[in-house]
């Protein structure tokens, strides 16, 4: 499988997960997490032009003129999120398209809403391939990787599998 966006996502978040999505072992469909999430997706949607870009292997929420935007519930998976959106960066660039990245959080704490600008520097682009070719490696791989049994677990779609 090709590297995405919600595998890069998923490899800061949990090794095991990226493994299984990237295997093929897709849970998330039947996951209330995810449903909100899409929902969410939907609502800010409407009316909107430019949303729900697809490119390639990359599905943008948004696309301005002068941002790739991205958007999450939360900031529980904040460093996923930042490379997910810098990998949706270097394809664009790849694309002749250079934009900033928009990363926004809709529900942080008390605070309200919250958003980061990023910029894919040549140190990231750097780092972006290093965990690409990691991501490659962790598919191709024939282990499993260990479950790390964090207190977030029990909220990934992957819960009732690791638990067994």
């Amino acid at each position: 499988m090709q590297v995405n966006g919600t595998l890069m996502n998923s490899y800061f978040y949990c090794k095991r997960q990226c493994y299984l999505l990237g295997n093929r072992l897709n849970l998330q469909d039947d996951s209330e997490h995810v449903k909100i999430g899409r929902e969410i997706h939907k609502q800010l949607a409407e009316g909107k032009k430019n949303t729900e870009i697809v490119i390639d292997n990359i599905r943008l929420d948004e696309l301005t003129k002068d941002y790739a935007v991205e958007i999450k519930k939360s900031d529980a998976g904040a460093e996923g999120a930042r490379w997910q959106l810098l990998f949706y960066l270097s394809i664009l660039k790849s694309k002749g398209i250079v934009r900033k990245g928009k990363l926004e959080f809709l529900e942080v704490h008390e605070n309200g809403k919250k958003t980061e600008i990023i910029e894919l520097t040549r140190k990231k682009e750097k780092e972006l391939k290093q965990h690409i070719e990691e991501i490659e490696a962790l598919l191709e791989s024939n282990e499993v990787p260990e479950c790390t049994c964090k207190n977030s677990c029990d909220r990934c779609s992957y819960y009732e599998y690791c638990s067994i």
